[in-house]
């Protein structure tokens, strides 16, 4: 059973950065054998990938509209994953989730939200002036 907690969300002005961190919570089993994953939910119904990583982080796929802006890392020794936000805007704001998904081989990587199996419970993100 995988148990993921999700911070670092809150307000912050159009520009600015955030750090969100995904850790597997005490007790809980390794991340190490699961693909990692950021989605967010904004006003609509529809949560949305944003960024995923491979067991290893040898693979990681982003969402368009974060390229070049978002970076997802994992740190399995610490059962944790982050996503480094830049350059914010209002779009970004939403409430972000992590997720995984087990996976037997390095390189697999997940991008739709019914492929994964845990979730955390989501943290608050507001871009606005």
């Amino acid at each position: 059973q995988v148990q993921l907690v999700e911070s670092g969300g809150g307000l912050v002005q159009p520009g600015a950065s955030l750090r969100l961190s995904c850790a597997g919570s005490r007790g809980t089993v390794s991340i190490s054998n699961y693909v990692m994953g950021w989605f967010r939910q904004g006003p609509g119904p529809e949560r949305e990938f944003v960024a995923a990583a491979s067991r290893r982080g040898s693979t990681i796929e982003y969402a368009d509209s974060v390229k070049g802006r978002f970076t997802i890392s994992r740190d399995n020794a610490k059962n944790t994953v982050y996503l480094q936000m830049n350059s914010l805007n209002a779009e970004d704001t939403a409430v972000y989730y992590c997720a995984a998904k087990r996976a037997y081989f390095d390189g697999t990587i997940y991008k739709r939200t019914n492929e994964y199996n845990y979730w955390g419970q989501g943290t608050q993100v507001t871009v606005s002036s």
